[in-house]
């Protein structure tokens, strides 16, 4: 249930457990997936990198803080930054924080050292991301910026609904990236699969994360599902398995041995 977003609540109700419980083990797999995933997903040979971040609040948005009864220390707005390789659709790094410099540099910096070799990189027009490259690769990488040009949003809910994108300019920042390959096409598609995935990251309802903790626990749970064990579509493999990280197809019980491992050398 949790691997495909279901609320805490929900999983209490169909499976009798308590929600105390359900969230120990939230947080107990999110640690383990987490750990799990910085250490195996190590000198990757990718050759194309999308990023880009995706919104969500924790216990309240951020206009309504100030007025939010009892609201904790991380409350507001909360971004999540994914990179993803555009051939195996691995998603090798994400980050979970504010969308600010201090957020790039680490998002970034934990990109690079995961790479084994020089990689086109393609983001949005966020400015934190040009320091942020230019502190983690430096020269060795062809990064380019995909600016895109947002006119008003079409019909009269235009309040509910995103922007008309009306075009797109390339800018290339260091290199030599192939424009045939400056896109963010595969990120944001990711983003969406993570939207409709996850319940907390659902739009105009009450489906919200109460904890950052939680929110970066639900994320790990969802990546290691995502890269181990979901048969991408048009791959016809796991992106693990695309990406040489993993040779068989793993299901949720190799999941729930990772958990497991973990759990014992925690208690060891």
């Amino acid at each position: 249930m949790m691997v495909e977003g279901v609320s805490i609540r929900a999983i209490s109700r169909m499976t009798g457990a308590s929600k105390n419980t359900v969230v120990k083990l939230l947080a107990d797999a999110g640690e383990a997936f987490s750990d799990y995933q910085d250490r195996t997903l190590r000198n990757l040979t990718c050759k194309r990198i999308q990023v880009d971040e995706i919104w969500s609040f924790v216990y309240a948005k951020q206009k309504n803080v100030p007025s939010a009864k009892a609201a904790p220390a991380d409350a507001g707005d909360i971004w999540t930054w994914t990179a993803i390789d555009a051939d195996t659709k691995l998603i090798p790094s994400w980050y979970v924080g504010a969308r600010d410099g201090a957020a790039a540099q680490h998002f970034i910096g934990d990109l690079a050292g995961r790479l084994a070799n020089r990689v086109q990189l393609t983001s949005d027009g966020h400015k934190p991301y040009l320091e942020a490259v230019e502190q983690s690769f430096g020269a060795d990488i062809d990064y380019a910026m995909l600016v895109k040009i947002y006119g008003e949003a079409p019909g009269p809910a235009g309040r509910y609904s995103p922007a008309e994108c009306v075009g797109a300019v390339q800018r290339r920042v260091e290199g030599n990236p192939n424009p045939a390959h400056i896109s963010t096409s595969y990120a944001e598609r990711a983003n969406l699969s993570m939207r409709m995935g996850m319940r907390r990251f659902t739009r105009l309802t009450n489906a919200f994360s109460k904890k950052a903790e939680n929110h970066a626990h639900a994320l790990a749970i969802y990546f290691m599902h995502y890269n181990f064990v979901r048969i991408h579509q048009t791959l016809r493999v796991t992106p693990a398995m695309a990406a040489g990280v993993t040779r068989r197809l793993w299901d949720l019980a190799d999941m729930v041995r990772v958990l497991e491992e973990w759990e014992a050398k925690a208690d060891a």
